[in-house]
């Protein structure tokens, strides 16, 4: 039975509790191993497959995430909507430690982390204007809110390199730029799930307010893992509801993002790169 949502667990989230008949795959990818193994099982009458962003006891750092392999892996089980779960910090007064918050926009700060599934002689330019699924988005803002949270729908999420958290400057810079949160996981999820026609959103957790606030003008990992805690179980009620509202049939264009996305003649595209890419272009080339 083939799997339709996938849920990335970030900081804090290192399992989803109520799964049933669960099973735990381990897949390999063209592109390494995943974060860790996969854990697939039943939550509110739907399959899930649930995926530790930095693996079980936090091993992997943000830049080093084997993104590729993460969403490469879900992508071969099935998997047509991913639920992102992610820590944040905020750059706004009204979003406060604790809020929820779904963003709609990204802005990439990272610097040298591998962001694509294609190269060596496969071009495919994907259309990212709008990061998120919209659709997908709304579905949980709406769970977000039935779970009792305080969300705020719509912001710009920063994306860094971390680990280290912002300057003062940097944190007032990405202020006058218009930024809402920052984080260091979104990208560069959010581009390859659209590059493997996934369906993907955020429901980002704030921690913290980063630095630019004159009462918290330091952040300390004491500080984070505090909310966190908290965070964690807010994000599993919010994934419990979301699961249930998923519907079965997209009418978004995530599932046809590279319909005209892939440019590179099809009588030149390289035979490893048609056989190691199949999950992704097979229905195309």
């Amino acid at each position: 039975m083939e799997v339709k949502i996938g849920v990335i667990g970030g900081s804090g989230i290192y399992q989803m509790e109520g799964l049933t008949g669960i099973e735990e795959v381990h897949i390999k990818t063209p592109f390494g191993e995943p974060s860790d193994s996969i854990v697939i099982g039943t939550l509110e009458g739907q399959r899930v497959a649930f995926l530790p962003r930095h693996g079980r006891g936090h091993r992997i750092m943000p830049s080093d995430l084997p993104s590729r392999a993460n969403i490469f892996a879900l992508k071969t089980l099935g998997v047509e909507h991913i639920i992102s779960l992610s820590a944040c910090g905020s750059l706004r007064q009204e979003m406060a430690p604790l809020d929820i918050v779904i963003p709609d926009q990204l802005f990439d700060r990272t610097k040298a982390r591998p962001s694509t599934f294609f190269g060596i002689g496969l071009v495919a330019h994907i259309g990212f204007a709008d990061p998120f699924c919209p659709q997908l988005s709304e579905v949980l803002h709406q769970a977000a809110q039935a779970s009792g949270a305080h969300v705020h729908k719509g912001a710009t999420l920063v994306v860094m390199d971390g680990p280290a958290f912002s300057t003062k400057a940097e944190s007032r810079i990405y202020r006058q730029w218009g930024a809402d949160i920052i984080g260091m996981t979104a990208l560069p999820e959010a581009k390859l799930a659209r590059e493997a026609e996934i369906c993907y959103a955020t429901v980002a957790t704030v921690t913290d307010f980063d630095v630019w606030h004159p009462d918290h003008d330091s952040v300390t990992v004491e500080m984070v893992v505090k909310c966190l805690l908290k965070n964690a179980e807010t994000s599993k009620r919010i994934v419990r509801h979301a699961v249930r509202a998923i519907s079965a049939q997209r009418t978004c264009s995530c599932g046809s993002a590279l319909k005209d996305a892939i440019i590179t003649a099809r009588d030149r595209i390289p035979e490893q790169a048609k056989r190691d890419l199949a999950p992704l272009i097979g229905k195309y080339v």
